[in-house]
C-alpha cells in the first residue's frame, strides 16, 4: 500500500527536510517487507493566492484516485500509535492501493475537502505548525511500521 504525505507549501533545505527524509527512508526499508511503501511526498502551492478552495483544489488533484483520505485537522481522531499502526494495516489488509494524508495550509483545509475525507486524524489538541505536522506525521509512520515489524523502536 502506497503512503503519500500531500501538504500545502514547499519545504527547503534545513532541519526538518533532514529529519522527513530521514523517517521516510526508514518507513520504506521497514515498511517494504510488510506491504507498506513507498511514502511519498507532495507539495502544492497556491501561488496566486485563492485561499482554502484554491488550495484545497490543489490537494485534491495530488491525491490519487481512490485513495484513502485523511486530513490531518485539531478536530479529528486522536490515536495512540499502536492505534494507528492497527488502522494503517487495516486499510493494507483491506486491499486499499494508496492511503493520502493531507495537512493544508496555515488557515486549515477547506470543510469542503475535510467534508470528503474517510479520516481526519490530530496530532493532539495544540496547534503544530504545517511543517511540523510533516515531520510528526513523517515518524508517527515510521513507527508504526516499526511496531507492524515487532522492532523494538516503539517501547510500551
Amino acid at each position: 500500500m502506497r503512503i503519500h504525505i500531500v501538504a500545502v507549501g514547499r519545504l527547503r533545505k534545513g532541519p526538518e527536510r533532514e529529519l522527513i527524509d530521514d523517517y521516510v527512508t526508514r518507513f520504506d526499508r521497514t515498511g517494504r517487507a510488510l506491504g507498506l511503501g513507498p511514502l511519498t511526498l507532495h507539495e502544492v502551492e497556491d501561488k496566486k493566492g485563492g485561499g482554502m478552495p484554491a488550495e484545497a483544489a490543489l490537494l485534491d488533484r495530488a491525491v490519487p484516485d481512490g485513495a484513502v483520505l485523511v486530513v490531518l485537522d485539531e478536530r479529528g481522531r486522536i490515536m495512540t500509535s499502536p492505534e494507528f499502526s492497527d488502522q494503517l494495516a487495516g486499510w493494507r489488509d483491506q486491499g486499499r492501493g494508496d492511503v493520502a494524508f493531507v495537512i493544508g495550509g496555515a488557515d486549515g483545509i477547506d470543510p469542503s475537502l475535510r467534508a470528503r475525507a474517510d479520516a481526519a486524524l490530530s496530532l493532539g489538541q495544540m496547534v503544530w505548525p504545517h511543517m511540523l505536522a510533516r515531520v510528526m506525521l513523517s515518524e508517527q509512520l515510521y513507527r508504526a511500521a516499526s511496531i507492524l515489524a515487532g522492532s523494538p523502536y516503539h517501547r510500551v
